[in-house]
């Protein structure tokens, strides 16, 4: 019986069954051929994480009751509570909450501050506009509910043209009323670059410095396992976080998670149930396989992720499109901005990315007016999970720049099929004409 080896595989033939040509299948072969130094240090990083996860899990003594999961009030839920242990450790706080009743990123990151925020308080961003979905949680959009209407206020410190810190601006915005610092570390729907958690650090021991009571949150992400430490490794009092981004692994099927003091966390706890009941209450409703498991997988996932985004990187580059970051540099989040300049490069690009699916890859993905966004989106996804970005998607708003925002890919072969799906999409549809390297 003849084995399979490489001289008798014909990847050719599978792509072609994808529609993907000759020609973009051999100029993508050439840039993979630059990135194989590049692709084993961020092996060296998920083994670190995969050994740091299951370090975490052993201490805390994970076993298979924990995986029972309850119903009902939950009380004494032995799943539910050894997970949030585990999550503590992994991140190094002091206590974290990680429920299934928390229904996504937005959710948690509203918890955390309606939860640490009270009227006359001032939540102060250093690192410019905030996610388009937090504009209305804070009051920037008028919405019921905000942040503002319960009399708590917002400043806000632009990043300079450059993209480094405005720390003379930031000294002068911090007041007596500042009570909670928010710093996203990915870019959101901008052009600007993901903060390094270095970076994050030094911000923190700057504003610590001004004023040592401020809580620092951050906004973790699409960051989570890119680099070897985290925010609350750098002095972060709350790092937050979504399930169906990179810590679920692409098993979870909804949640999220806040880690870091434990005064912060018993407060988002109370908020999130009730005064008097906190952590005690909410049933974990059969899903903690999915969240023990999603983590355990999270750092190969997001592994696969990550090539994926610096795949798209060395290829848009090279043909003259503005990318962030780019080919070259850092990574500290798993999102590929791509700058088409043009509202039908961000429909191909997206379109290509669904046609790429296991799900719903027959499904054309429009632009749409999405809750929470003042511009239409487009948005492909098709995934196992409705919405998790940890799966290979891509999203955009309908507006200049005319940026698309590529992330996910469970395995690494499917972030490479996705993006080389987006590229012939485009020269199918002449936004590109041809692969000279510019």
């Amino acid at each position: 019986m003849e084995a399979n080896t490489s001289s008798n595989i014909n990847l050719k033939k599978q792509y072609s069954q994808f529609g993907i040509s000759g020609q973009v299948l051999d100029y993508c072969g050439g840039i993979l051929e630059n990135l194989k130094e590049r692709f084993q240090s961020i092996d060296e990083i998920a083994e670190y994480n995969q050994l740091k996860v299951i370090h975490a899990m052993q201490e805390c003594r994970v076993s298979e009751a924990c995986l029972l999961g309850t119903t009902g009030y939950g009380y004494n839920d032995l799943g539910r509570d050894t997970l949030e242990k585990v999550y503590a450790k992994v991140f190094h706080t002091e206590d974290a909450l990680v429920r299934p009743q928390i229904t996504c990123g937005t959710h948690a990151l509203a918890l955390a501050l309606m939860s640490n925020l009270r009227p006359g308080d001032e939540l102060l961003s250093p690192v410019g506009k905030p996610y388009d979905t937090l504009e209305e949680v804070i009051g920037i959009r008028e919405s019921k509910g905000s942040l503002k209407e319960y009399g708590i206020t917002y400043r806000q410190v632009d990043l300079l043209d450059d993209g480094r810190f405005d720390y003379e601006a930031i000294r002068a915005a911090v007041n007596e009323k500042t009570k909670l610092v928010t710093i996203q570390r990915s870019k959101g729907y901008q052009t600007r670059p993901t903060l390094s958690v270095a970076a994050i650090g030094e911000l923190i021991s700057f504003i610590k410095q001004i004023k040592p009571d401020i809580i620092c949150m951050v906004d973790n992400c699409y960051g989570e396992f890119v680099e070897t430490i985290e925010p609350s490794d750098v002095g972060a009092d709350m790092v937050v976080g979504s399930l169906i981004k990179n810590p679920g692994g692409g098993l979870a099927p909804i949640g999220g998670y806040i880690t870091g003091r434990k005064d912060c966390v018993e407060n988002a706890a109370y908020r999130l149930t009730s005064p008097g009941l906190g952590k005690e209450v909410g049933a974990s409703l059969g899903v903690m396989t999915s969240f023990y498991q999603g983590l355990f997988l999270a750092p190969t996932v997001t592994a696969s992720a990550l090539k994926g985004a610096i795949f798209a990187a060395n290829i848009y580059e090279k043909l003259g499109f503005p990318v962030i970051p780019n080919s070259t540099e850092c990574r500290h989040d798993i999102i590929q901005a791509v700058t088409f300049g043009t509202p039908e490069g961000v429909i191909a690009f997206c379109q290509g990315i669904q046609a790429a699916a296991s799900v719903d890859s027959h499904v054309t993905p429009e632009p749409w007016d999405m809750p929470g966004y003042d511009s239409q989106v487009i948005m492909a996804a098709g995934a196992f999970v409705s919405g998790s970005s940890i799966e290979l998607s891509a999203d955009g708003p309908i507006a200049p720049p005319y940026a698309v925002y590529f992330q996910g890919g469970l395995t690494w072969p499917h972030a490479k099929l996705g993006i080389m799906k987006s590229l012939q999409n485009l020269i199918d549809r002449e936004i590109i004409f041809n692969l000279e390297v510019n």
